[in-house]
C-alpha cells in the first residue's frame, strides 16, 4: 500500500508534502493511537539522520511514552524536566543543537546528540509532545523547526 520514496524539492516543500501525506493517512481515522503510530512512522521514514521519533502524551500530570520509532525509551517524564518536559511546561518548541549542554537533559538513548520537541495541544490544553532525536549535533535547522511545527499543526486537526 505504501512505498518509501524520497520526497523531492526544497526542505519547505518536503515538509509541506509530509503534512499532506499525514492528512491523507489520517483522514477519517478516530483512534488516536493509530493516528500517532502512523505519524511517527511517517516521520521516521521521511527524515534522515534521526535515531528516535515519537510522542509523549500528557497523562496523570506527567508525560507518558506514546507511539514511537526507535530504541526503547524513558516511560515517564516529569513536566519541566529535560527537553520534553520543558517544552511541555512552556508550550514552546525547543530545538537543541547539543543535548549534553541542556540543563537536566534526560539521556534515554546515549546516541542522541541533538533534539527537537514540539508541544501538541488540543482545545488550548497540553496534549503531549512530538520528540525527535538525532545522533548528529545541530541536526535540526530553523527550516526543520517550521516544517515539524507544520506537521504538528496538521496532526492536531485529527486528535
Amino acid at each position: 500500500m505504501f512505498n518509501q520514496e524520497k520526497i523531492e524539492g526544497t526542505l519547505e516543500k518536503q515538509y509541506e508534502m509530509l503534512a499532506k501525506q499525514l492528512a491523507a493517512l489520517t483522514e477519517g481515522e478516530t483512534d488516536e493511537i493509530a493516528i500517532l503510530s502512523n505519524a511517527s512512522s511517517l516521520l521516521n521514514q521521511a527524515l534522515h539522520t534521526i535515531n528516535w521519533c515519537g510522542f509523549y502524551l500528557y497523562k496523570y500530570d506527567e508525560l507518558l511514552l506514546g507511539p514511537f520509532q526507535g530504541l526503547p525509551a524513558c516511560v515517564h517524564i516529569r513536566i519541566g524536566k529535560g527537553v520534553c518536559g520543558t517544552a511541555a511546561a512552556e508550550l514552546k518548541t525547543y530545538r537543541v543543537a547539543d543535548v549534553h549542554e541542556f540543563p537536566g537533559h534526560i539521556a534515554c538513548d546515549a546516541a542522541s546528540n541533538s533534539e527537537i520537541v514540539v508541544p501538541i495541544t488540543r482545545n488550548g490544553e497540553l496534549y503531549g509532545v512530538l520528540d525527535i532525536d538525532s545522533p548528529i549535533k545541530n541536526r535540526f535547522s530553523e527550516e526543520d523547526q517550521k516544517g515539524i511545527e507544520l506537521f504538528v499543526q496538521t496532526l492536531q486537526k485529527f486528535l
